[in-house]
């Protein structure tokens, strides 16, 4: 049996994220051991795949105080100004860097790109063993350790296992924690598209009757496409061939970036809020989807991912001499509780306020963005939530 002070069940942006923080805090090195079933140059590596992020300012902050930043902004684009809009309305808002006397308002990465970063960090960090491939297939809890079996054989023991599986996790399922879970009845199309203007750093989400659209700039002049759809409008457009696809979103999204001239391989996904109340076990937290995964609007998510990683890194490193002790994941319970709730509320409000067409909520929302775009108190909490400057 192998020994560990933390065992990290996930090796995507959580869990790496997480092993690597841990060390950048502890006054003295804990051993940590990461489990991931798949390879991060995998094409088919479900947290490492062809997707793009945009990691807030908050986020970009906290990334920069773990030392982890500067591996990764070579292969980010900054967001200077996000224009929100409500389509064939006229309520708008408009967030620019210069406005809030920042850089930038955040930054899009490819997560395969910041996949190869980590896994070659995580290799060349002494203190992390990386079991990969492999996964948890028993877990048993004693009082001062947790043991995990892995399906290899192999058996690793831990004062803290930490669940950073994803949303459907293998762990909570084991351990026995609950999940809420509530489908939006959207499903997201994903791709990589090219317009004819240059993006100039700018960023774009546009409220129509059936979800939101979402344009966020990229490298080599692309933009990172996330449109919500209904069920079957979703088959509908990943069905249509290349020009057909690019005709319909340009009905959505409109003319700001002059025409849309291409757009790469497709990809869709379901959209749903999955969420544990109890974030923490005996010998156990959970962080990333695992906790909760949230529908794509504001780009709220990941960030708040990130929150619950920091947050729990810290805890660790202030007691490192028993990380998974009873007071050390109470505090981290304790201090992620009401930005989890709120970001949750949050995020679950703006898809009914702006994934439908009645005429009351029409009215009500376009009213809203005028006055937030002119009234800047009413600005104010959209640009803390926005920039990720959140208590945690």
């Amino acid at each position: 049996m192998k020994q560990f002070d933390v065992v990290i069940a996930g090796g995507a942006m959580a869990g790496m994220t997480l092993a690597l923080a841990i060390n950048k805090r502890a006054p003295q090195p804990l051993s940590i051991a990461v489990v991931e079933p798949f390879n991060a140059d995998n094409l088919a590596h479900p947290g490492f795949d062809s997707r793009s992020i945009a990691l807030s300012y908050g986020t970009v902050s906290i990334l920069k105080q773990l030392g982890l930043w500067a591996d990764i902004a070579p292969v980010a684009t900054p967001i200077n100004q996000i224009h929100v809009s409500d389509r064939s309305h006229a309520g708008m808002v408009d967030i620019s860097s210069q406005e809030v006397g920042l850089e930038s308002l955040g930054y899009v990465v490819e997560l395969a790109d910041v996949g190869r970063i980590y896994q070659k960090c995580v290799t060349q960090d002494e203190n992390i063993q990386l079991f990969c491939p492999a996964s948890v297939v028993e877990i048993e809890r004693e009082q001062a350790l947790a043991t995990v079996v892995l399906d290899n054989g192999e058996t690793l023991s831990t004062k803290l296992l930490v669940a950073a599986d994803g949303a459907v996790s293998t762990c909570c399922q084991k351990v026995g924690l609950e999940l809420s879970e509530h489908d939006f009845d959207q499903v997201a199309v994903i791709a990589n598209v090219t317009t004819e203007q240059a993006h100039k750093g700018r960023a774009f989400e546009r409220f129509t009757a059936s979800g939101p659209v979402a344009l966020l700039p990229m490298s080599e002049g692309r933009m990172s496409l996330v449109w919500c759809l209904k069920p079957q409008d979703a088959q509908a457009m990943m069905a249509l061939d290349e020009q057909a696809f690019l005709s319909e979103l340009q009905t959505m999204f409109g003319w700001r970036l002059g025409k849309l001239e291409k757009v790469g391989q497709r990809a869709s996904y379901p959209l749903l809020l999955r969420y544990r109340q109890q974030n923490i076990s005996h010998r156990f937290a959970i962080v990333g989807n695992a906790a909760q995964t949230l529908h794509p609007i504001a780009g709220q998510g990941f960030n708040l991912g990130i929150r619950d990683v920091a947050s729990l890194a810290e805890e660790i490193a202030r007691h490192s001499e028993d990380p998974g002790a009873y007071s050390v994941l109470s505090k981290f319970k304790q201090r992620r509780q009401a930005d989890r709730h709120a970001t949750i509320s949050l995020t679950s409000s703006l898809v009914h306020i702006f994934s439908n067409d009645y005429l009351s909520l029409r009215i009500g929302r376009n009213l809203g963005l005028a006055m937030m775009d002119n009234i800047p108190p009413l600005k104010a909490p959209l640009l803390a939530r926005t920039l990720g400057l959140v208590t945690r």
